[in-house]
């Protein structure tokens, strides 16, 4: 059954470009290896990069979008030698430019809306032995042997990252929070468009029933990770969906659950004592016991601004934030927490303006496509709506957090944005089709 269900998934991977045909594949297998075998996964994710720009260079440079961030990376390669931390602006490249890269490659090999739908399952499958590790973490004290570590990559520290607080395969709980975010849109998205084609048959409920173990799952475990950002991004996706598909009826049902747990946090004394005794206060506890980490945030962004006022055109260079808030207030933290702030303070407001409105055009063409296409291709509309759902979630979860320190989530958010931006440039091939069936 297990043979069945996987190659169920995985038998109709057939890349428009022959030639493609087994980079793709490799694709999916480096992808589905990453999340618990980040070092295996990401040599592969790089090879395939590197065979497709020097295969596409031509391609790849005859973008406008790759000429922007050439520019940008020349910025930021020209910006190290007047850096505040030239050494640290130069490691700090590390975290940019090798993405710049994947991103022109990706979205030269992702091109239609069926490699959305293979790539949004091969992240999926993975996340549940992620989520079970998650639980055996926090409940049974499970950790990892320390021969394991240098294989594997990750560490997983017994009782959570901080204690009591769901880590699992990730450093820390906020990580593990931004990846469960991407896998829980992916595979909502995935869940409405297996029950919407839903027929009777063996394969279906499979697919149904894992999709199902793998929401509810990624939703608990999000949970127990306490982290208020990915519970704000569940409740803002699930009404997203709600309203997408017209199912109305939804939106007072998570709009109430929003408001009770709100008001049983910071409601006046009439009404919170009543919502106190109907809300869990594992709920309402987290949003209010945590105002000294909320005040140090807005330090964080007010200090990020200061720096940004400093030099408003060049910045300090990347990776300067830390040393300097250091500095000035003898405590080391790694990021402002915003990285839109971070980047007008490391890189300047033109540089950060260039790479945010890159950003931009991608998501908007994206959801130009999304509405011209018609009533005919609901799949394709529904994927390719999920995968702007998760970017969202990436952007949001990063205005409080910042992820681009993490290989994997990193990864993550990148490859989404090539595969939207892979079917927007492609979008000129699949409209004559749509012209001939309408």
């Amino acid at each position: 059954m297990k043979f069945d269900f996987f190659n169920l998934i995985l038998k109709k991977i057939q890349h428009p470009e022959p030639g493609l045909q087994a980079l793709w594949n490799f694709t999916l297998l480096s992808l589905f290896l990453f999340p618990l075998l980040p070092a295996f996964g990401a040599v592969g994710l790089v090879i395939v990069a590197l065979v497709i720009c020097k295969q596409h260079l031509k391609h790849i440079i005859q973008r406008r979008i790759n000429w922007g961030l050439a520019i940008l990376a020349g910025w930021l390669v020209i910006k190290v030698c007047f850096a505040y931390k030239p050494l640290e602006a130069l490691l700090g490249l590390a975290n940019l430019l090798p993405f710049f890269l994947i991103f022109a490659a990706y979205s030269i090999l992702i091109q239609t809306f069926v490699q959305l739908k293979q790539m949004a399952w091969v992240i999926v499958l993975p996340s549940l032995p992620v989520v079970i590790l998650g639980f055996g973490q926090l409940f049974w004290g499970w950790s990892t042997l320390t021969q394991l570590q240098p294989i594997l990559g990750w560490v997983l520290e017994p009782n959570g990252s901080p204690s009591g607080r769901m880590a699992s395969v990730f450093m820390n709980t906020n990580t593990l929070a931004a990846y469960l975010q991407i896998v829980f849109i992916l595979g909502l998205g995935l869940w409405l468009e297996t029950y919407k084609t839903f027929a009777p048959l063996r394969s279906n409920w499979l697919r149904l029933g894992f999709l199902s173990i793998s929401v509810i799952g990624s939703v608990i475990a999000l949970i127990l990770t306490s982290c208020r950002n990915g519970w704000g991004i569940i409740i803002i996706s699930c009404l997203v969906f709600a309203l997408y598909q017209a199912w109305y009826w939804l939106v007072p049902i998570f709009t109430t659950i929003t408001a009770s747990v709100l008001g049983a946090a910071f409601a006046p004394p009439p009404l919170q004592p009543t919502l106190r005794a109907i809300v869990p206060a594992f709920f309402w506890e987290r949003l209010t016991n945590q105002d000294a980490i909320a005040a140090r945030r807005v330090t964080l962004w007010k200090f990020a601004l200061w720096m940004t006022q400093q030099r408003p055109l060049t910045g300090w260079g990347l990776r300067s934030f830390t040393p300097l808030y250091e500095a000035q207030n003898q405590i080391w933290l790694g990021h402002p927490h915003n990285l839109l702030l971070m980047f007008t303070a490391e890189t300047g407001i033109p540089a950060t303006l260039l790479f945010f409105g890159l950003v931009a055009w991608i998501l908007v063409q994206g959801g130009l496509i999304l509405a011209k296409l018609s009533a005919n291709f609901i799949e394709d509309k529904l994927i390719l709506f999920t995968y702007l759902v998760a970017f969202g979630g990436c952007t949001v979860f990063n205005t409080v957090d910042v992820t681009l320190f993490d290989l994997r989530v990193n990864t993550l958010g990148w490859l989404l944005l090539s595969a939207i931006c892979g079917i927007v440039y492609n979008y000129r091939a699949i409209l004559p089709l749509e012209q001939k069936l309408n």
